[in-house]
């Protein structure tokens, strides 16, 4: 998973948490008073580390441990959990050939294919406000570019950030990219 590293408004690295972190480190000792933000680039939500825990280098990629077997259907990765719903959905879901779980896992599957290009849009568009709340809340006619970015307006939402510090800019455009995917401005 990418990850981008500012100070300020300036971006300082990017690309997996290990480099990122050690980047961070490397600028905070040269510059005590370095305020540095690490995003995880998918979701944009702020990274949380402990500066003083991270060694010189980079360590190695810990192996995973293999997690014990459980009972159910563990190579499928079913997961058992609760459903609440009306008597006439039970009703429903129990005459559906294979019963209710069936008929869930359908749906579901049925609904995800539907919706891929309005669930992207929308994580893109999360992404991407939650790191102009974070990085460009204070800058000029932030409001407005929250506004073009929702209403999905490319045009105008690049307009609007363009005159703001280039590395901000950059990187708001980027997680907003996919967010315009496919618009009709």
């Amino acid at each position: 998973m990418p990850y981008t590293a500012f100070a300020g408004t300036r971006r300082i690295a990017s690309g997996d948490l290990a480099h990122v972190a050690l980047q961070a480190k490397t600028l905070m000792e040269r510059d005590k008073w370095a305020q540095v933000v690490i995003f995880d680039d998918v979701t944009s939500a702020i990274v949380d580390l402990d500066f003083r825990d991270l060694p010189a280098t980079p360590p190695a990629a810990p192996q995973p441990e293999p997690e014990p077997r459980r009972a159910g259907r563990p190579k499928l990765g079913v997961v058992a959990r609760e459903v609440t719903l009306l008597p006439r959905h039970w009703d429903w879901l129990a005459s559906q050939p294979g019963g209710a779980s069936v008929a869930l896992r359908k749906l579901v599957e049925h609904a995800l294919h539907d919706n891929q290009g309005r669930d992207r849009r929308r994580r893109a568009q999360e992404s991407a406000y939650r790191f102009l709340s974070a990085m460009a809340g204070n800058l000029p006619d932030f409001e407005e570019a929250t506004r073009a970015l929702f209403a999905n307006r490319r045009s105008q939402f690049n307009a609007i950030v363009d005159p703001w510090p280039a590395d901000i800019r950059d990187h708001v455009k980027k997680l907003a990219s996919l967010a315009f995917a496919g618009e009709t401005e």
